[in-house]
């Protein structure tokens, strides 16, 4: 028997959580009840395989740790009041740190004119945010379309390489083993992990895949692809691959790519989803090697951790496809006064503060730390690798690396994995991390090691 919807019900369910926003602080009743109300809202309606996969819910078996607000522009306070340094960022979002002053206040005010615009009117703030991404963006990079999520923002991209190469005969896309580009159908079809694929098949045709950081294997494509009529459209990739487990290609890698895509005239698509905004060390991860794309995706970080935005930017040839009707890829919520106006003021952070040098020099301070830590204790890493302030531990086990995260958490630090690398813990902190930060989150993964390391004995010396 179906149930009915109750407005009664759903009343009551709305105006208990208007209740809950309205208060700053909680008591101790009120922590208890909110807690069970979530684990038990997660299983029921959200989706139970979560309270399984979170550690901050299985972390002695007894608690779901409920996340309350910002502690600071570094850290997260829980319901209960505990305080964690965040050394994970959201997967990449909080690079100007949490509830930075600046952003929020650009939000309230746009907030307090216009929160979404009319869709007729012209609205300054996107023309405003397009300007800047000209300014910002290497090359000849011009015009962007805004949208609500980096998987958007890849979508958008296939979307203007197929409608500028389709007229051209050209086809063919090419992307990376290991790559994550999202998981609607079109990033999807160019997400390499067949996990996420295989449910979905068949994708969107016309993919195709070699190995991230062979340029060899690249350019055998490419012309193979040429001799069967297969023209390639475009090469998409990370200039590092963030959920693939963070890894770095050879150096000369990306100028290689770029120099294969114009010798056989594709589109290179950069996914700077991740790795853009100033997490590597420079503004756009391209930038170390002076490569320039034809198109570039962009989203995460550029929304500040307060409202969620992704862009596609690409040179004014490739996007002249969508001058004559401009209706050909549109989403109602992208480019809202909202987003903006917190890209607006993420951008004007970075640049005042100088917050990719700063991802620099504390990257730099981490990964070596890290990297004596694998030193001590071969047994549990196998490798440490990074670029700025997106770093990885890869374990030789994956249960090694998840206890690892665990350990971690118990010590008020958050870590987690990757999507397409179990085994491989990511470190990508606010880039505002503060130094004294940096040696409290090496202090805690040497004690976390020296734990795991003493758990290991008994098992060797059983063997």
């Amino acid at each position: 028997m179906n149930r009915l919807p109750s407005s009664a019900s759903a009343l009551a369910c709305s105006a208990h959580a208007l209740n809950i926003i309205e208060k700053t602080t909680l008591d101790h009743e009120e922590m208890k009840a909110l807690n069970r109300e979530v684990r038990e809202y997660f299983k029921e309606h959200v989706n139970p395989g979560f309270l399984e996969y979170r550690k901050s819910v299985t972390a002695g078996g007894d608690y779901g740790a409920v996340e309350w607000q910002a502690g600071s522009l570094n850290t997260l306070v829980d319901t209960q009041g505990q305080e964690f340094i965040d050394c994970l960022g959201g997967f990449g979002i909080f690079n100007v740190g949490h509830r930075n002053p600046v952003v929020v206040s650009a939000v309230e005010q746009q907030l307090a004119k216009q929160p979404l615009h009319s869709q007729e009117l012209l609205d300054p703030l996107r023309a405003l945010l397009a300007k800047t991404l000209a300014a910002l963006t290497p090359g000849k990079l011009k015009y962007s379309f805004f949208s609500n999520s980096g998987t958007e923002s890849v979508e958008a991209a296939l979307k203007l390489a197929k409608a500028y190469q389709g007229k051209r005969g050209k086809y063919t896309f090419v992307a990376t083993s290991g790559a994550f580009h999202g998981k609607s159908l079109g990033a999807l079809s160019a997400t390499a992990k067949s996990t996420f694929r295989k449910p979905f098949m068949p994708l969107v045709p016309g993919f195709r895949h070699v190995p991230f950081g062979d340029i060899d294997a690249m350019r055998t494509l490419l012309s193979e692809c040429q001799k069967t009529g297969d023209d390639v459209a475009a090469v998409i990739l990370e200039p590092v691959q963030g959920e693939g487990g963070v890894i770095l290609p050879p150096e000369g890698y990306l100028s290689a790519v770029r120099k294969l895509c114009d010798e056989f005239g594709a589109l290179m698509i950069l996914d700077e989803v991740q790795t853009g905004m100033g997490r590597t060390g420079k503004m756009f991860a391209c930038e170390h090697e002076n490569v320039q794309p034809d198109i570039l995706c962009l989203a995460k970080a550029l929304g500040g951790g307060v409202m969620p935005i992704g862009a596609t930017v690409a040179t004014e040839e490739v996007f002249s496809v969508l001058f004559e009707n401009p209706f050909l890829h549109t989403t109602t919520f992208g480019g809202n006064p909202l987003a903006c106006a917190a890209a607006l003021a993420t951008i004007n952070v970075l640049l005042e503060e100088n917050l990719p040098r700063q991802s620099a020099e504390k990257g730099a301070l981490l990964l070596e730390g890290f990297q004596a830590l694998a030193a001590d204790y071969p047994e549990l890493i196998t490798e440490v690798r990074g670029k700025g302030m997106l770093m990885a531990i890869e374990f030789t086990h994956n249960d090694i690396g998840y206890n690892f995260a665990s350990e971690m958490f118990r010590q008020h630090i958050l870590v987690a994995g990757t999507l397409n690398n179990a085994k491989t813990i990511r470190i990508e902190p606010p880039l505002t991390l503060e130094l004294s930060q940096c040696e409290q989150v090496l202090k805690a993964a040497k004690v976390a090691l020296e734990h795991l390391s003493e758990l290991q004995e008994p098992e060797d010396d059983a063997a």
